[in-house]
């Protein structure tokens, strides 16, 4: 709008900006910036996000940065489309979406602090993990037993006539969860059978497509359908909690997704400095607090609880990137279209 003022107006305000001392201090936007609260996108579901607050909170930088999340296919959007031009100073966001985004973009600054990862080949240095999460079929015992279902014991099994109306999955174009469905199947049969059993699924779905991860999970949890494909630890709580809730390992296993933190470099001016800070605090303060709810170790010293650990732990056979996910978000989308 500048560029549209009088010529008289420009000077007039130039004139009140000396007298205040503004000219005179040098300041601009670039340089308040660096003083302004560092601010957080992330993907990550509450638990995650309200254990990444609490470390903050707990170690010095209250009131010193400003949390926003955004669903997957949103933020991996901004930051393709984006760069480092994104607002943030810092992300917590799938593994795949941050390495994919650095290909394009170079925006993110190595991590100065040591990580300690347990496979530090796994990640890249600019990135380090916050949450593991696993697939897993969900079943409330309580409909399975009324409506004398069979318990069903790998994710083809879902595509089965007698599971009808009784199930519920992610559309792997809203939701990364479901791609955990998707990598066993298609890792277990090919991708042309594994085809061919999403579109049995989907049937069996019906209007139980999700476009949440945790959508099947809550259809579970109140009955309105006897098994869910889902986020294993959140399972595992709730059946813990004494709710009717059971999972099933299944035999094409549980295939993992990581969700990390990593910090923009958006030049000499930004807030990386104290975001760098925070993403280290998260890492090494905030772990103990994330492994309640993602048991799944990560780093030297962390332990898995018996009761936590999956009975099929998979990786897939070919590295997870953006690429991979749009080519099975094209099988489910052929699936769904037969």
């Amino acid at each position: 709008m500048r560029k549209f003022m009088k010529k008289a107006t420009v000077l007039m305000m130039a004139g009140l900006m000396a007298a205040t001392g503004l000219m005179a201090t040098g300041c601009s936007s670039k340089k308040s910036a660096k003083n302004d609260k560092v601010v957080i996108y992330s993907n990550a579901d509450d638990e995650a996000v309200d254990a990444m607050k609490k470390t903050l909170d707990n170690n010095g930088y209250k009131g010193k940065y400003t949390f926003q999340t955004f669903g997957t296919s949103e933020l991996g959007g901004k930051l393709i489309a984006e760069g480092n031009k994104l607002e943030a100073d810092m992300i917590t966001m799938s593994t795949f979406y941050v390495e994919s985004a650095q290909a394009k973009n170079k925006m993110f600054k190595n991590l100065t602090f040591d990580r300690n990862l347990m496979k530090e080949s796994d990640f890249e240095k600019y990135e380090s993990p916050i949450t593991a999460q696993e697939g897993t079929l969900i079943l409330n015992t309580k409909v399975m037993k009324e409506k004398k279902l069979p318990t069903p014991t790998s994710i083809k099994d879902l595509a089965k006539p007698v599971y009808k109306g009784y199930i519920s999955v992610t559309d792997v174009k809203a939701s990364s969860t479901a791609w955990l469905l998707i990598q066993g199947l298609v890792s277990e049969y090919g991708e042309k059978e594994a085809q061919n059993i999403l579109k049995d699924i989907y049937k069996n779905a019906g209007d139980h497509i999700e476009d949440s991860g945790s959508g099947p999970i809550k259809k579970v949890r109140a009955g309105e359908v006897a098994i869910g494909f889902g986020l294993r630890q959140q399972a595992v709580a709730d059946k813990k909690n004494g709710l009717p809730i059971d999972y099933v390992d299944p035999k094409e296993g549980n295939f993992t997704l990581t969700e990390s933190v990593a910090v923009l470099d958006k030049g000499k001016d930004d807030n990386s400095a104290l975001a760098m800070k925070m993403a280290e605090c998260i890492i090494k303060k905030g772990r103990s607090e994330l492994i309640k709810n993602y048991p799944v170790p990560l780093y030297n010293g962390e332990k898995e609880d018996k009761d936590q650990k999956s009975g099929n732990p998979k990786t897939y056979k070919e590295k997870l990137t953006l690429d991979l996910l749009k080519k099975h978000q094209q099988l489910s989308e052929n699936a769904m279209g037969e």
